[in-house]
């Protein structure tokens, strides 16, 4: 699932290709709004929310997509839309059109009821929002889960996914099945984990070592059976439990020892 910088960085793509235009095209490709009609509509903004994008169209609506494990939006010149199964949304103009491939979720609502889409999100890493004693707060309020999960769970935080949980995870030296209420610096964790978003929001990829070289860009995590860049040790992963189904960690068994 892709994470929160990923979302931020979508949303300042398609606002810079539909934001302040009216739709030429708009082609939903779900049967619940197969007959939805957008066009002449401006649309006035695209902002993210935790790992939700939410287009605000002229009139008062919200189209709402989330890319959930595979979905992505493709941009390109004005053209033909295109025809291709997986294509579950286009949005275009004069100049661009927007394309939403695999998209997990695709639905239209009043923009006064975006509540009802991402109103349940904790405070978002990116977003106006962010409050880190509230997330704090969020994450302590269960001691006995597992950091890993607890990391994942968006009510709690909006914003990390896979790679930033196991990267954190090292960074902070904690083994992924510690309980909650038995890691130390849990206002450590929330702010090393906002540096990171921040870092990436604006470029393609999760770089957490500054390292740009292939290989080199994550500590640990899709390092499996290598050696650590820290201390050696053969990087391990495990699929770990969560709210979504069982998540693959990464941890260096040496550097983030279990309690």
């Amino acid at each position: 699932m892709p994470e929160g910088d990923t979302i931020f960085l979508a949303a300042r793509r398609l606002r810079d290709a539909l934001a302040g235009r009216p739709l030429t095209l708009s082609d939903f490709r779900v049967p619940r709004y197969a007959t939805l009609d957008l066009r002449g509509r401006v649309v006035d903004d695209v902002v993210p929310r935790g790992k939700h994008l939410l287009a605000r169209v002229e009139g008062g609506l919200t189209v709402h997509t989330h890319l959930k494990m595979e979905g992505e939006w493709r941009i390109r010149p004005a053209g033909a839309p295109p025809r291709d199964h997986r294509v579950r949304l286009v949005l275009a103009n004069a100049e661009w059109m927007a394309a939403g491939y695999s998209l997990g979720t695709v639905e239209v609502l009043p923009t006064g009821d975006e509540d009802q889409a991402v109103g349940g999100l904790g405070p978002d890493l990116l977003g106006p929002d962010w409050d880190a004693a509230e997330a704090v707060r969020r994450l302590a309020a269960d001691p006995d889960r597992e950091i890993g999960v607890a990391l994942l769970d968006q009510t709690r935080l909006a914003g990390i996914g896979n790679v930033y949980k196991s990267e954190i995870l090292f960074l902070r030296g904690v083994h992924p099945w510690t309980r909650v209420g038995d890691v130390t610096d849990l206002d450590g964790m929330v702010v090393l984990a906002k540096r990171l978003l921040e870092a990436n929001k604006l470029r393609h990829g999760h770089v957490t070592t500054g390292d740009l070289r292939p290989g080199r860009r994550n500590w640990v995590y899709g390092r499996a059976g290598r050696p650590c860049l820290r201390c050696g040790t053969r990087i391990r992963r495990a699929d770990q439990d969560s709210a979504v189904g069982e998540r693959v960690t990464f941890w260096c068994p040496r550097c983030q020892p279990e309690r």
